[in-house]
């Protein structure tokens, strides 16, 4: 498996990239898995029409900052106006690659028509693309899922449609809309979108460790994997998997005092980017994740009341003096099949 994958005329010097995520992929969740590492990590989902208004909120999840080896903002929308208007000004803003979300199955946004609803109305979509591969000189990659439901999964049409428009990339979940996250990821009709292009395909979908990255690709014959929920509590994953993947050998989890200082600098860039009072509270989901990974306390029930103590935590120094306790005051291996 090569090292690098070619997007366009940016060169990614790696093949296991973090899924944006929204709620999580912040600059300072994207700068702790940059530092681990991981060389693809893309914004949150950022909507056209409110990146294009200024609204502030969603300006700040396209931020771009030091520390980051290459910029990706996902764009979100229906309108081929506003899109355009986004794709414009996410290149503006830096971005290195920009991505079109046909993937997101959640109500709030299929309700407006948009991320994977986009996957039941082709013309439209055909249209949306156009528009951002139009605005911009960046090269433009898709995320998508299988189709919107088993009835319909019409992911190798579009894709064969949008690389006809010059889109150079896509990304596929192997889910449908209608599964949500339910079930299994089905890796091996990722394999008809990799036939369908000639473009590079990522698979994503259920990949947590080096033995599930493997397998996805070995099913699917993707050019690479794409981590999302296993990178929760864990920003070192895709870089950890890339270590396997590239060895041949055994995926390794940091120990405990690396994940302590990983978590330590992660929470005081929440800090910094968003002030103490703001900040602290977004990085509570993060802490939980951390938490949740830590095995120590070993037994599970008390972790999560740990856990629940933690998150009620006001105080930034108690806050750091808890994850220190946590991880400094354990003598257990770390292992990756334990954490999954």
């Amino acid at each position: 498996m090569s090292e690098t994958l070619q997007i366009g005329d940016v060169t990614i010097p790696g093949r296991v990239l973090t899924a944006p995520m929204t709620g999580v992929s912040d600059l300072p969740f994207r700068r702790a898995a940059s530092a681990c590492g991981a060389p693809y990590v893309a914004t949150e989902m950022v909507a056209c029409d409110s990146f294009a208004r200024g609204r502030p909120d969603v300006v700040r999840r396209a931020a771009v900052g030091q520390g980051l080896p290459l910029m990706v903002i996902q764009l979100v929308g229906r309108s081929p106006e506003w899109v355009a208007k986004g794709a414009k000004l996410a290149e503006l803003a830096g971005a290195d690659i920009i991505d079109f979300n046909m993937g997101c199955p959640c109500k709030e946004v299929t309700g407006a028509l948009s991320g994977s609803a986009l996957m039941r109305e082709p013309e439209l979509a055909e249209r949306l693309v156009d528009a951002v591969v139009s605005a911009t000189t960046r090269p433009v990659t898709i995320k998508m899922r299988l189709g919107w439901d088993d009835a319909s999964r019409n992911a190798p049409e579009l894709a064969a449609r949008f690389e006809g428009l010059g889109v150079k990339g896509f990304t596929v979940h192997g889910r449908t809309r209608q599964q949500f996250y339910n079930g299994v990821a089905d890796w091996q009709a990722v394999a008809a979108v990799k036939a369908a292009t000639r473009l590079p395909v990522i698979v994503n979908g259920d990949i947590t460790d080096d033995m599930s990255a493997r397998a996805a690709l070995k099913a699917s014959g993707a050019d690479g994997v794409m981590v999302a929920r296993g990178a929760y509590g864990r920003p070192w994953a895709a870089s950890a998997i890339a270590a396997a993947l590239t060895s041949g050998g055994v995926m390794r989890e940091p120990s405990p005092a690396q994940r302590l200082g990983i978590a330590l600098d992660h929470l005081r860039d929440s800090l910094r980017f968003y002030g103490d009072a703001l900040g602290l509270k977004i990085f509570r989901k993060h802490l939980g994740w951390y938490v949740e990974r830590a095995l120590c306390p070993a037994d599970a029930k008390l972790r999560r009341a740990v856990k629940a103590h933690m998150c009620q935590i006001d105080n930034v120094h108690a806050v750091e003096s808890a994850l220190r306790a946590i991880w400094l005051d354990s003598t257990l291996p770390i292992r990756s099949a334990a954490i999954m």
